[in-house]
């Protein structure tokens, strides 16, 4: 195997024996041949005039980019159907592969090295793309420029290109990206209500629970739905905690509250619950014995034997999930706190006022943005003493998982506006671009002219999409980290320095000082 899509892989190879996420080489391996099958695909796909079969298609590409997302199927069987899949496709085309198995690696999309890296760029764009817009089209949404263009970047890969138009493929990626994440946030607003700013509790009460962690609200909303009335309380974990912003699931008073961290904390804290767990996305890792037949997979999320819940008539049936519950103890507490969220654009917008008035007046001199993945090793600490020796008149923008390291701490507010205005899931990173542009258009100036800092941290492929939407918007000088990525050639690094000032982060006092943060 050779795998360096995520913030872990190993420096200077990848991953290279199993992955550190937990991966075997077998299974890398046929997530390799899986990417290559949609590759062909893709080129084979030109010039298709059958509607119906480039929509199955779609689908089917769209949902298997997602399952090799870092931390979402571990099933070798779910990614070998989708391999058959693939060939079926294939065949209905009337269409051959042209590679042979061997040709499936990442040294294979192309012998010079900048060239292989600003491919690898564009590909794990193109999966946070993917999943970004599988989230929407579970809830309805369409757009067949957004599947195009994966088709397009797709086929790219295994075609003699030199840098500028790789680089142009990228920057593409990104428009293309902000668009899929509008989608989204259209969609999530158009089915659950704008969020609100909301407080949601941390602790537990007695009765017996539901976890449920990932991304899709779809499947929250119908877990919700049928635990109604049954005694069962159903708790959020990780990228979950937003959904108690939306209207729609505040209806429901068996959503009681937010359980555990980022994550990356989840093998000792699903131990900890007692209850059954629901695993709908990425984010999910290789359970421990002592909860593996309390864990449940749905949508792309995979693990070798645990039970897959699959939708039937247009509908996911949890019965067996909830008849578990019943039968276990109530979650062990592990926390008591009560976290603020719901700062969406639309409820951040609503306050847009009192913030401008804040930084006219001096009491907010800046705003960083402290978004994207939480990861596991120990230097990820950085971030909570960032976010503790930040100046008192700062305020951080958030939106996905990384804020875990901050979200608990007693940072305050100014005159009532929270320092740590919390946008949502990485999905709704969306958000924050719009609070910038926002905030830009006020002041006259444009993002780069804002008060306004980026100390992004990236685990896995959404988040570069993230990085590729802020660099198509212009947005200059980001700090990266904890580490750039191992995918990135020294000759494409030094490009995305140099155009862009990316940076790589090291002490929370230097760093501010590189940032303007006084």
């Amino acid at each position: 195997m050779k795998c360096m899509q995520c913030e872990e892989s190993i420096a200077g190879t990848g991953c290279v024996r199993n992955g550190v996420c937990g991966k075997s080489a077998a299974l890398a391996d046929e997530m390799d041949r899986l990417i290559a099958t949609l590759i062909e695909l893709s080129a084979a796909s030109r010039g298709c005039g059958d509607a119906a079969l480039l929509r199955e298609m779609d689908e089917h590409i769209v949902g298997s980019l997602f399952m090799t997302l870092t931390n979402t199927n571990f099933d070798m069987g779910r990614i070998k159907d989708a391999i058959a899949t693939s060939d079926a496709l294939m065949g209905r085309m009337g269409k051959e592969y042209s590679l042979s198995g061997s040709d499936c690696g990442v040294d294979s999309y192309d012998p010079d090295e900048d060239l292989r890296s600003l491919k690898q760029l564009l590909l794990f764009g193109l999966k946070g793309m993917a999943a970004y817009y599988h989230h929407a089209y579970v809830l309805g949404a369409e757009d067949a420029s957004v599947t195009a263009f994966i088709r397009k970047g797709l086929a790219a890969i295994r075609e003699d290109l030199g840098a500028e138009q790789l680089i142009a493929l990228c920057m593409e990626c990104g428009e293309v990206g902000a668009r899929t994440m509008a989608l989204l946030d259209k969609y999530n607003v158009d089915c659950y209500g704008a969020p609100e700013i909301t407080q949601v509790k941390t602790s537990v009460g007695s009765r017996p629970g539901i976890l449920i962690t990932g991304h899709d609200l779809r499947d929250l909303e119908q877990l919700l739905e049928q635990t109604r009335g049954t005694g069962v309380d159903v708790y959020t974990h990780g990228e979950m905690l937003p959904a108690h912003a939306y209207p729609k699931f505040k209806e429901y008073d068996n959503l009681v509250g937010n359980y555990g961290n980022a994550w990356h904390m989840q093998r000792e804290e699903f131990e900890s619950f007692n209850g059954p767990i629901v695993a709908t996305t990425n984010c999910v890792l290789i359970p421990k014995d002592s909860y593996r037949s309390r864990l449940f997979t749905t949508g792309t999320a995979g693990i070798e034997g645990a039970k897959h819940i699959q939708v039937k008539d247009g509908r996911k049936d949890f019965s067996e999930v909830i008849e578990m519950a019943k039968r276990c103890s109530a979650p062990t507490q592990i926390d008591d706190k009560v976290l603020t969220i719901g700062f969406a654009h639309a409820q951040t917008l609503a306050l847009a006022d009192r913030i401008i008035d804040a930084v006219k007046q001096g009491a907010i001199r800046r705003f960083v943005v402290m978004a994207g993945c939480d990861g596991r090793e120990k230097g990820r600490d950085y971030y909570a003493r960032f976010a503790q020796e930040l100046p008192k008149d700062a305020v951080i923008l958030t939106a996905g998982c990384a804020k875990y390291r901050y979200n608990k701490l007693d940072l305050g507010d100014i005159g009532g506006i929270p320092r740590v205005i919390d946008a949502g899931q990485c999905n709704d990173c969306y958000s924050l671009v719009v609070i910038a542009n926002a905030l830009a258009e006020a002041f006259g100036t444009d993002v780069n002219g804002l008060p306004l800092s980026f100390n992004i941290s990236w685990y896995e492929q959404k988040a570069v999409l993230v990085l590729l939407v802020l660099l198509k918007l212009g947005v200059k000088d980001i700090m990266l980290g904890p580490r750039l990525p191992v995918f990135l050639s020294p000759g494409v690094a030094d490009v995305l320095v140099k155009t862009f000032g990316i940076k790589a982060n090291s002490e929370p006092a230097s760093d501010m000082v590189i940032l303007n943060i006084e």
